[in-house]
């Protein structure tokens, strides 16, 4: 932990004494608790299921696409906490199918019921395909998860959002901003917390876990130099979640604190760190040949090849935000979280439009990027987006 945390221009876990404060509290909770966990094999999926796990929960049911990831899971579980005295199943289901329908409804017995499940990352937006299979991700999944806790009278529903949503330019954020819209619609049903924040370190897919890759496959590491975010790690990641499933309000929006330890950092910035804990000294390519032919031989040598260029693809955000100026905010509820307090003001007429124009679309089987962007100005008309016409797939 303490190199990961190194890496990231860190000492110290974010949330260590507001955990500590409620520790009690937390475990006597979990401990006569059901829980649901949606998307529970991904990064932040298994922290989140794992800090649920090891307080001793009376059942806890995890739900994910990923068969491999679930198994993965259960093994890393078994390993590190071994058994709890309640219920612990998986189950390999996609949340949009009728097979999960069918499964909720032969229990659907939960206290609480957290939505890791997500299209997390900007690249989805590069083709008019994914892109509709995100909004189905990130937002109608939702809606349909709520509507079945909402029917079998759960207690709390905790969904996961992101930084991006705060004045978003990318089709990921705004999806997320769009989701939250719908939370504030059906809090007035059920009880809806969620939370915001900044890139968990190594997680699955991102930039940083490709670092772990590239070493492994003996190749060059490429990062921009010059976007800075703020990172969690994957524990910080699952104790965000918990507390604000457990702790928040109705209609809060959790968010880390920043403070002396949590900083931005440039991702060219932590890979030489993180070539420097791995015993190389990086060495500085201008090109993509140049990098790819310099990892033949400088390995050996004790050097590893770098390319550390300009973002210029679609969707990147200058800087980073958890929160917007007109959000009214809570900071001293927590040491180290701050609490977007919302009031439940939506436009409802507008919700149900966006709903009935993307199912024309899917139902007519056929749809541009441009339809869906229109779409998406409606409920947010200040959203910035920009097309750069190049995306992450198109680099190295």
């Amino acid at each position: 932990m303490q190199d990961l945390l190194s890496l990231i221009g860190r000492s110290n876990l974010l949330f260590t004494k507001d955990i500590e404060k409620r520790e009690d509290e937390l475990c006597e909770i979990v401990q006569k608790s059901s829980f649901l966990v949606l998307g529970g094999a991904g990064s932040i999926g298994q922290a989140v299921t794992k800090e649920i796990f090891k307080r001793n929960p009376r059942k806890i049911h995890v739900v994910d696409i990923s068969e491999n990831n679930l198994v993965e899971l259960v093994r890393d579980i078994r390993s590190t906490y071994g058994y709890i005295s309640g219920e612990f199943k998986t189950f390999a289901l996609d949340i949009g199918s009728i097979e999960y329908d069918v499964f909720f409804e032969s229990d659907g017995k939960y206290d609480y019921i957290l939505n890791l499940s997500a299209l997390k990352h900007v690249r989805s937006e590069k083709d008019p395909f994914t892109l509709m299979r995100m909004i189905d991700v990130n937002i109608f999944n939702t809606i349909k998860t709520i509507d079945q806790a909402i029917r079998h009278n759960i207690k709390k529903y905790f969904c996961v959002s992101t930084d991006k949503a705060a004045n978003p330019v990318n089709m990921m954020g705004a999806s997320k901003r769009i989701m939250e819209m719908f939370l504030m619609d059906k809090s007035k049903d059920i009880s809806i917390s969620t939370a915001r924040f900044a890139n968990v370190a190594f997680s699955d897919g991102s930039l940083l876990h490709g670092f772990d890759q590239r070493l492994k496959k003996q190749q060059p590491i490429v990062a921009p130099n010059d976007v800075r975010r703020y990172f969690v790690t994957p524990k910080e990641s699952g104790e965000l979640c918990l507390l604000s499933c457990i702790f928040g309000d109705n209609r809060d929006i959790f968010f880390p604190q920043l403070s002396e330890d949590l900083h931005l950092i440039s991702f060219a910035d932590i890979a030489v760190k993180y070539l420097k804990n791995n015993g190389f000294t990086p060495y500085l390519c201008e090109t993509e040949d140049e990098a790819r032919k310099a990892a033949e031989n400088l390995p050996i040598k004790g050097q590893w090849p770098c390319l550390f260029v300009k973002s210029d693809t679609t969707g990147e955000k200058d800087f980073e935000e958890f929160h917007t100026s007109d959000e009214q905010l809570d900071i001293t509820r927590f040491e180290n979280l701050g609490i977007v307090k919302n009031d439940p003001i939506y436009d409802k007429s507008k919700l149900d439009s966006f709903v009935k124009k993307i199912k024309e679309m899917k139902d007519n089987r056929h749809w541009v990027k441009d339809q869906i962007v229109k779409e998406f100005n409606k409920l947010i008309p200040e959203f910035g987006h920009f097309d750069t016409g190049k995306y992450l797939d198109e680099k190295m």
